[in-house]
């Protein structure tokens, strides 16, 4: 099976000079991808040039004439650019041409233009951005929401905890991930409203045996490796999210002052590779009827990379297919049945 994926080759901060290398270097090691290179065909085809790959056989451009820029407000994104190589990216998958799409452009416009084209899955109120953490026991920690629902009500984050579990039983290959939600305290009684009234939702599915709710869980424990899947608003989620990637980069910087620091960082070179976070770079739009991943906007060549192995494990593990047939069976289908069941 050819597993083809639909770049935003002009999204981020570099565009065609990041997103075209990362895409040659990604082919170079899967024989079964196809790459759809969406955006302004005349850069396209001098960075394929400058790369020597301009008749590459598992390479199709596509057209797109506009740009979304990064600081475009959403109602550009989605209602003036409508030949977006962002929105053309994401269309391919509406269409069937494409299995996933990555991007690294502007968070809101992608997520807005992915809800409008692909459109939600039933059950589904919020579309979530989930993305993986590393953990001391060498595995991955999920966290969501990420930043795309920055005010919450507990149904929408019960309903982020069953889609962070179905993405990671999916691509882990775990038939019950833990669930832990983010909090002050690991206490019930610990919280506002909110989180109180989404752990009532989620010991009661406990309960029922449909999720593996740990409990609350503190920070820390995200890099403890606590539990599998870890749960919170998107405001939450995403100063957590830059917080640890500006500490990734203050860690590298501090190996860097003088010759023995950097001797130091030479010997503990292996170690030091779990707290880059270009290996964890790509945070997948969870909720949708298609699947899209976002690379973080200052991406690399080989953070991008990253984010388009997202893209591939999730269809080749058919995370849609299971995420559709998990939400069907979990998903309330209103905050008022919610509370009845």
């Amino acid at each position: 099976m050819t597993i083809t994926i639909s770049i935003d080759c002009m999204g981020g901060d570099h565009g065609p000079s990041v997103t075209i290398p990362a895409a040659l270097a990604f082919l170079k090691k899967h024989d079964d991808v196809h790459l759809i290179l969406v955006g302004r065909d005349e850069p396209l085809r001098a960075e394929l040039k400058k790369q020597r790959a301009e008749s590459h056989p598992r390479i199709t451009l596509k057209h797109a004439s506009e740009i979304v820029e990064m600081d475009d407000p959403i109602e550009i994104a989605l209602r003036k650019k409508k030949d977006s190589s962002m929105r053309v990216a994401v269309e391919l998958v509406k269409d069937g041409s494409a299995n996933a799409a990555v991007s690294a452009g502007n968070t809101g416009a992608l997520m807005a233009i992915s809800r409008y084209v692909l459109k939600t899955m039933t059950g589904v109120d919020r579309p979530a951005i989930c993305s993986i953490m590393p953990n001391q026991k060498n595995g991955p920690t999920y966290m969501l929401d990420l930043g795309a629902n920055v005010d919450c009500e507990p149904h929408h984050l019960h309903q982020f905890a069953i889609m962070g579990s179905v993405l990671c039983s999916a691509m882990e290959h775990i038939p019950r991930p833990t669930i832990g939600l983010l909090n002050v305290g690991t206490e019930e009684i610990k919280g506002n409203d909110v989180v109180k009234a989404t752990g009532e939702l989620l010991r009661a599915d406990h309960a029922r045996g449909k999720l593996n709710f740990h409990g609350n869980v503190e920070g820390n424990d995200i890099f403890k490796g606590t539990v599998d899947v870890v749960v919170c608003d998107g405001f939450v989620g995403n100063v957590t999210l830059k917080a640890v990637e500006g500490l990734s980069r203050f860690v590298k910087s501090v190996f860097k002052e003088s010759v023995f620091s950097m001797a130091g960082a030479l010997l503990a070179r292996k170690s030091l590779k779990k707290l880059n976070p270009e290996r964890y770079n790509g945070a997948g739009l969870l909720g949708l009827k298609g699947l899209v991943f976002k690379s973080h906007g200052g991406a690399n060549a080989y953070a991008f990379e990253w984010a388009l192995q997202r893209a591939y494990d999730a269809a080749k593990y058919d995370v849609l297919e299971q995420l559709s047939a998990l939400i069907a069976e979990l998903m309330p289908t209103s905050p008022g049945e919610e509370r009845q069941a």
